[in-house]
């Protein structure tokens, strides 16, 4: 059952007795607790019919008892165990679930790990309640998701900066959707968010950024990457090389790839590219300037320095002085290759 039929079943008021949340992905898991939290019951039912316990402090005892117990003055209880993946004993609750209360709803969060699906728990999880697993997205799917996000609380934004922002954030669904609403917050009537936005609220130049390194290696133009990279080295923050050589290394490896499709049209290379005509652009712009030979050293490169950026087979592993020689051999040598 997904995040979406969960919801739409509890606001129609639709209930199993128990919900078991696990997974890699945090932001549904989290999604789901914050509903069951704050939605399940009317403020004045949850004064005396909200339960809340922290697997690490948990007793299981205690989290059953409150299980059995009778709702007070309501139809219904809500007990929420967070954090179980830290309890001792998790098993424990075998003795409630085989035989749960109609009357209590207890939802077990067990984030960054699944159930073995063979244990007697798990088995009775699924006989008598539901179980939720959140895997992540991959990072192809992410341009996609924050788009479709930004959409449910109704803005737009455009390909330029759903890249910046995708390429800043990253795949981490928690934080993209604290910066949308941050944008969202400031933007107050206006309904689309521009660069001129991502940059001022949440502090990624429009000018200086991974995406913008990109595109000057694309169009090999040296002095406009040099000056980005020298924008990362006075702002250490903005662009880290551990976040520079995985978006660069990405970007090459679908280069490769467009190379060998049979057709390297617009309409082919938007289905490589997220739809994003500025990426199919400078998709465009690299084969017109980097040959498959030359896209293969690049690859290799960057997994050399990959490793000199964790200090293998290498000395001064400073991030700086490494994007500069790095950037300069991808750009000129290239280029004294030909």
């Amino acid at each position: 059952m997904s995040t979406l039929a969960i919801l739409t079943e509890w606001k129609k008021h639709s209930y199993k007795p128990v919900y078991w949340l696990e997974g890699e992905e945090d932001f549904y898991i989290d999604e789901i607790m914050g509903f069951a939290e704050k939605k399940i019951l009317s403020p004045a039912d949850a004064e005396f019919n909200l339960s809340i316990f922290y697997g690490k402090d948990a007793n299981w005892a205690e989290v059953l008892n409150t299980c059995r117990r009778y709702p007070m003055f309501a139809e219904r209880q809500v007990v929420l165990l967070k954090e179980a993946q830290q309890m001792r004993d998790i098993e424990k609750l075998e003795n409630y679930i085989e035989k749960p209360l109609n009357s209590t709803i207890l939802v077990v969060s067990y984030k960054g790990k699944t159930l073995d699906g063979r244990t007697r728990l798990s088995k009775l999880i699924k006989k008598y309640g539901e179980v939720f697993t959140s895997k992540r997205i991959y990072d192809n799917q992410l341009p996609g998701w924050t788009n479709g996000y930004v959409q449910s609380k109704g803005f737009q934004i455009g390909p330029r900066a759903l890249t910046l922002l995708v390429d800043h954030v990253g795949n981490d669904l928690t934080r993209m959707a604290n910066e949308i609403e941050k944008l969202s917050i400031n933007l107050g009537q206006a309904r689309e968010i521009t660069e001129d936005d991502i940059e001022k609220y949440i502090g990624v130049s429009k000018e200086h950024n991974v995406f913008e390194l990109q595109h000057a290696i694309s169009k090999k133009d040296l002095a406009k990457a040099m000056r980005i990279v020298q924008y990362f080295d006075a702002n250490p923050k903005a662009a880290p090389i551990q976040l520079v050589l995985p978006s660069l290394y990405n970007y090459f490896a679908k280069l490769l790839q467009v190379y060998q499709m049979p057709e390297k049209n617009d309409r082919s290379l938007r289905a490589v590219f997220y739809n994003n005509p500025f990426l199919v652009q400078q998709a465009l712009d690299m084969m017109m300037n980097y040959s498959f030979a030359e896209a293969e050293k690049v690859i290799l490169l960057l997994h050399t320095y990959n490793l000199k950026s964790v200090g293998i087979h290498q000395f001064d592993n400073s991030g700086s002085s490494l994007m500069k020689e790095l950037i300069y051999k991808i750009i000129r040598g290239s280029s004294d290759d030909r």
